[in-house]
């Protein structure tokens, strides 16, 4: 375990050192305070507004660090030749596998509360409302749901030839889903067989990273989502992140690394 949180570590420090984070945040609340500062008409759901921009970019940003992160960790460590005296140490590759999942979840995990600080100050000050467990349940959901990024980005660095096309087919998957997967079971029964039983296996075999997108409960000051529901989520996410990461190291424990 303590060689696990030291290789995630590393991935930490990596976050801190790199420029996409603060570039993304500084863009974040300089649009956020910009739209904030503008009273149109003197509406009054101008909050209602700032928190939909801010969360938009939020999640867009999120998704940016999560897959630039993670797609960069293992071509890095074997284009660098670090691999090899890490696995050396020794290291197993279901250890390294593991320490940078971790790292790079709580990597986005420290962006995310950074910028759900930022939002809940800002809409707080506004508004005088402070919804602190809305915000945690929107602040949870959303890092679970990159869990499940994390881990299928990973798997990908394992099977595309280079970071780039892996960080590219994972955005466009990944914005698939979350903007179309939610609509496939009605496309399948408008189709006919055997396109029917080929898009309703899709649906039922994609994560489902709609069902963490919750933004409307912070938008529309929406109640709470039961507790129960949070846990179920968290728990499917929990096992696709670990199907996703077990389908990884099968991969990697058969794929040389030589150069």
């Amino acid at each position: 375990m303590n060689t696990i949180l030291a290789l995630a570590g590393v991935v930490l420090k990596e976050l801190y050192r790199r420029k996409d984070f603060y570039v993304l945040f500084v863009l974040t609340a300089l649009l956020t305070l910009l739209m904030g500062s503008v009273n149109f008409f003197h509406d009054r759901n101008i909050v209602r507004y700032l928190r939909e921009i801010c969360l938009l970019l939020i999640w867009m940003s999120a998704l940016v660090i999560a897959i630039t992160t993670t797609a960069r960790q293992l071509p890095a460590e074997r284009e660098q030749r670090t691999i090899f005296p890490l696995l050396a140490k020794p290291v197993t590759r279901g250890q390294v596998l593991a320490g940078k999942f971790l790292g790079c979840w709580l990597a986005c995990g420290v962006a995310l509360l950074v910028f759900y600080a930022f939002l809940g100050v800002v809409s707080g000050a506004r508004a005088g409302q402070w919804p602190v467990w809305q915000y945690l349940q929107v602040f949870w959901l959303h890092w679970v749901m990159l869990g499940i990024v994390v881990a299928f980005v990973l798997f990908g660095s394992l099977v595309f030839a280079a970071p780039s096309s892996n960080a590219t087919i994972s955005f466009v998957l990944v914005l698939g889903i979350l903007y179309l997967g939610r609509y496939l079971n009605n496309i399948a029964l408008q189709q006919p067989e055997p396109m029917r039983t080929v898009v309703y296996t899709v649906y039922f075999l994609i994560p489902h990273l709609e069902w963490y997108d919750v933004r409307d409960l912070l938008v529309y000051e929406k109640g709470l989502i039961g507790w129960v529901n949070c846990g179920l989520v968290t728990l499917y996410g929990a096992a696709y992140s670990g199907l996703l990461l077990f389908a990884a190291w099968l991969v990697f424990r058969r794929k040389r690394l030589n150069l």
